[in-house]
């Protein structure tokens, strides 16, 4: 099957639309509507100046671009784009580095990468089937 149709509008005539760094980069790479800056251990929320419609069954997904995270040390603070959602693109950032990131308009501050999911039913049950791995949570596959 292949992708459908990312359609995109801008806010402001102005506004960088996204761009792949290589035709095989997962995602777009999106761009800081104004200026801000995130002193270290604050979060801040960054405008695109961009709206999405994305089909059913889809979602986009904002993740920290590779390079800047490892060298400045922020992530993506929250990162999904609903379908049914129409308004500005806004990305929430955390800085976990000892330095002011300081981001200027224009400058790319994430990637969306645009992925399927799965909107099943939800069915509440009295007991689960069994696995072998049962409730062992965080650290119990001893890797």
């Amino acid at each position: 099957m292949t992708n459908p149709p990312l359609l995109i509008k801008r806010l402001d005539k102005d506004v960088e639309l996204p761009t792949r760094g290589t035709p095989l980069s997962a995602g777009w790479d999106i761009y800081c509507r104004e200026s801000v800056d995130i002193p270290p251990g604050r979060r801040a929320v960054l405008p695109t100046g961009l709206a999405v419609a994305i089909e059913p069954g889809w979602y986009l997904r904002i993740a920290p671009r590779s390079g800047l995270a490892a060298k400045q040390g922020y992530n993506v603070h929250a990162g999904v784009i609903d379908a049914d959602y129409r308004g500005e693109i806004k990305v929430a950032l955390i800085n976990h580095g000892d330095d002011t990131i300081e981001f200027r308009k224009g400058d790319r501050i994430a990637q969306a990468i645009l992925e399927r999911c799965s909107t099943g039913a939800l069915i509440e049950v009295t007991e689960l089937p069994e696995t072998a791995r049962g409730t062992g949570g965080l650290g119990s596959t001893g890797r």
